[in-house]
């Protein structure tokens, strides 16, 4: 199969959609499967012998990380020349959304991938009242698509209960070799313990910004002084918690990769993810496949991973103090802490990037074969769709 995919963030940033494409990549090429790649520039060109096409970009003002570009007319060239099979955009934003262009114009099957709570983002940015509008884009992008996957049941729903259809659900995964119990050490459990690792040790990891709610942990914190916390990651948000956890036990460890990401879950005693907003919460999975007990909030996507008091902990967001009270009972139950540990354990094997990826393979074939009808010959029950018309108004000065 040929796959042409659009990652609106790619390496050298690190987060979950960023792991999300490169080890979909990885066991795509694994497969057998070609593989071209739209990218902001300032990654690798090649992955897993995947070609990758940096297209001219800039840091984005408030998180200089995350890297925009737009399209270009030169894809529709590229991708004439590769002739793919079907076009996977992942999270389209601007340049996704010259990947809805040409995936119409060249007759290319779409599927789109949905990564980002965006909607509930905006609320911890004071920008709430553009829900609506932002829901209203997100449709217009996602009724072009031929298959739209989430990767959670509850996203399924959100997006249906807006006006979007031809939902599928796209299984988790993790690497289950890579993050394992036995790379629990005690040099990486003195350090990230602040030189104390007799003391109970709480895990952080993923982007250090507002819509992950970091800044409540200090709360578990106060509650209980003699638990130290570690957070690893970075982000916009970064100084601003260092200032908030400033007096605390708490230690920051920027980014981990590999070896160490790997060693620093399995070395804390409790993983802890206070965000509401997670569509999937990939380092959840990684955490579980570590053999460290997650405790997490009962919102977004984490119910679908985390099934309480059996592979995990999980507090109500509604539920006043209900984060420390969680964590103060998984810690004060090492028993079922422990039971805890190895039902997750053995629920994460079950979920491989291998087996993800082949469903993925299954979704692409369904795609090309059951293409969603041309709005010409379905106007009665059309939805609210992103018209040719106004995609060529967003990108008259882009595209051919």
């Amino acid at each position: 199969m040929r796959i042409a995919i659009v990652t609106e963030t790619f390496l050298p940033k690190v987060d979950g959609i960023v792991t999300m494409v490169t080890r979909t990549v990885e066991a795509l090429r694994e497969s057998g499967d070609e593989v071209l790649i739209f990218a902001p520039s300032g990654g690798p060109r090649e992955l897993s012998g995947a070609t990758v096409v940096g297209l001219p970009s800039l840091p984005f003002p408030f998180y200089p990380e995350l890297r925009v570009a737009a399209p270009r007319a030169s894809m529709r060239k590229q991708l004439e020349a590769f002739r793919p099979d079907v076009f996977h955009l992942f999270e389209p934003a601007l340049l996704g959304v010259g990947g809805i262009y040409y995936g119409k114009v060249l007759h290319i099957p779409i599927v789109i991938s949905y990564h980002t709570n965006l909607p509930a983002y905006l609320h911890y940015y004071k920008l709430g009242f553009f829900e609506g509008p932002t829901w209203k884009l997100m449709r217009q992008r996602h009724v072009r698509a031929d298959l739209n996957l989430c990767t959670s049941t509850v996203m399924m729903d959100e997006l249906h209960d807006h006006g979007i259809d031809r939902l599928a659900l796209w299984e988790r995964a993790v690497d289950a070799q890579r993050f394992h119990p036995s790379k629990c050490s005690a040099e990486m459990r003195h350090m990230l313990s602040g030189g104390e690792p007799k003391k109970p040790l709480l895990l952080y990891v993923g982007r250090l910004s507002a819509e992950k709610d970091v800044g409540t942990l200090r709360e578990v914190l106060r509650a209980m002084p003699e638990v130290r916390l570690a957070i690893v990651g970075d982000g916009p948000l970064r100084r601003e918690l260092e200032r908030h956890f400033r007096g605390t036990a708490t230690y920051f460890a920027g980014y981990l990769h590999g070896e160490a990401l790997a060693a620093a879950y399995a070395s804390a005693d409790l993983f802890v993810m206070p965000s509401k907003t997670e569509t999937l919460g990939l380092v959840v999975l990684e955490a579980m496949a570590a053999g460290c007990p997650v405790v997490a909030c009962r919102a977004g996507g984490i119910p679908d991973a985390v099934e309480n008091g059996v592979t995990g902990f999980l507090f109500e967001p509604s539920e006043r103090n209900g984060l420390v009270r969680t964590v103060q009972y998984a810690l004060a139950n090492p028993a079922e802490r422990n039971a805890v540990r190895s039902r997750a354990r053995a629920d994460v094997e079950r979920h491989s990037w291998r087996g993800s990826t082949e469903q993925l393979r299954r979704y692409y074939a369904q795609a090309i074969a059951n293409p969603r009808p041309k709005p010409e010959a379905n106007r009665a029950k059309k939805p609210a769709g992103l018209t040719r018309r106004m995609i060529l108004g967003s990108l008259r000065r882009l595209l051919p």
